[in-house]
């Protein structure tokens, strides 16, 4: 017999990502940029499986939930200050999104730390749009819990992919 409160949690998670304009294909996206290298007959439809493996995962679903929750209060400066100018700043400094992330990072793995690291830095596709600040949008923990989802799910297919070697 199915969960409900598991189900809900995922259901919450997955519908929150979209609410928040992120989709599992472009999250896909991120892991086609972070693999194809090794990769090239690599297709859209294997980074699309490996992302919605990473997103079944509770602690995954969890810190989905918490992310949003926390950019959603900045965006309504509903926080206390220093907080709030913190996340709607994004400030350098902070570093929490990113413990957050590295949550998601480790489920793979140490491969998910540096597939992390170098996605972080070149954000390419629905990464450069979560950072952009002229939106109005606060996307501080969505966007390094995106890069960690990409990363866990680039960590997957390699890891998958080596053992099909």
């Amino acid at each position: 017999m199915p969960n409900k409160k598991v189900e809900r949690v995922e259901e919450t998670a997955r519908k929150q990502l979209n609410e928040r304009g992120v989709t599992v294909n472009d999250i896909a996206e991120l892991v086609y940029f972070l693999q194809v290298p090794y990769h090239p007959d690599l297709k859209m439809d294997v980074c699309r499986e490996n992302v919605e493996r990473v997103i079944a995962k509770r602690e995954v679903q969890n810190a989905i939930l918490t992310g949003i929750a926390l950019d959603v209060l900045a965006e309504e400066k509903k926080l206390e200050q220093p907080l709030q100018e913190i996340l709607a700043r994004d400030e350098s400094l902070y570093g929490i999104d990113e413990v957050i992330a590295l949550s998601i990072v480790n489920i793979y793995g140490s491969i998910g730390f540096t597939n992390y690291g170098f996605i972080d830095k070149q954000k390419p596709g629905i990464l450069e749009k979560l950072n952009d600040k002229t939106t109005g949008k606060v996307h501080t923990f969505l966007d390094d819990i995106v890069g960690a989802i990409a990363a866990a799910a680039s960590s997957r297919l390699a890891h998958r992919a080596a053992n099909e070697e």
